[in-house]
């Protein structure tokens, strides 16, 4: 399994089509990033809408993707003031964005809350 606090951590900041899978979001790591995606690096790819997210990474003997829906709620884009179509996280700001925590602030974003 990938030591997720040792690997660099690349977000797309332009929207990606979800209905790409292995082959697609290899190609835009390599033509965004200019990243080998057999590094085990973690190349992050959000919607237009921002309430899905995958995660493209490389387990040592094949391609994995991680895929999130939110079921309310936005992920939070991160811009740069240079029109990158992609930046470098940490594993804090990746962990941050997966729980629903504005990087900026810390506080929490709105989602869906189960009641029970």
């Amino acid at each position: 399994m990938t030591n997720f606090p040792d690997v660099r951590i690349f977000l797309c900041t332009t929207p990606t089509n979800m209905c790409y899978s292995f082959d697609s979001l290899m190609g835009r790591a390599q033509e965004i990033f200019d990243q080998d995606p057999t590094s085990g690096h973690l190349f992050l790819f959000m919607n237009r809408n921002r309430d899905r997210i995958k995660i493209l990474f490389w387990d040592r003997d094949g391609f994995c993707i991680w895929y999130k829906r939110l079921e309310r709620g936005t992920f939070q884009l991160l811009t740069t003031t240079n029109d990158e179509e992609g930046i470098e996280l940490n594993y804090s700001q990746l962990v941050k964005l997966l729980g629903g925590l504005d990087l900026r602030t810390g506080r929490r974003r709105r989602r869906y809350r189960r009641t029970d």
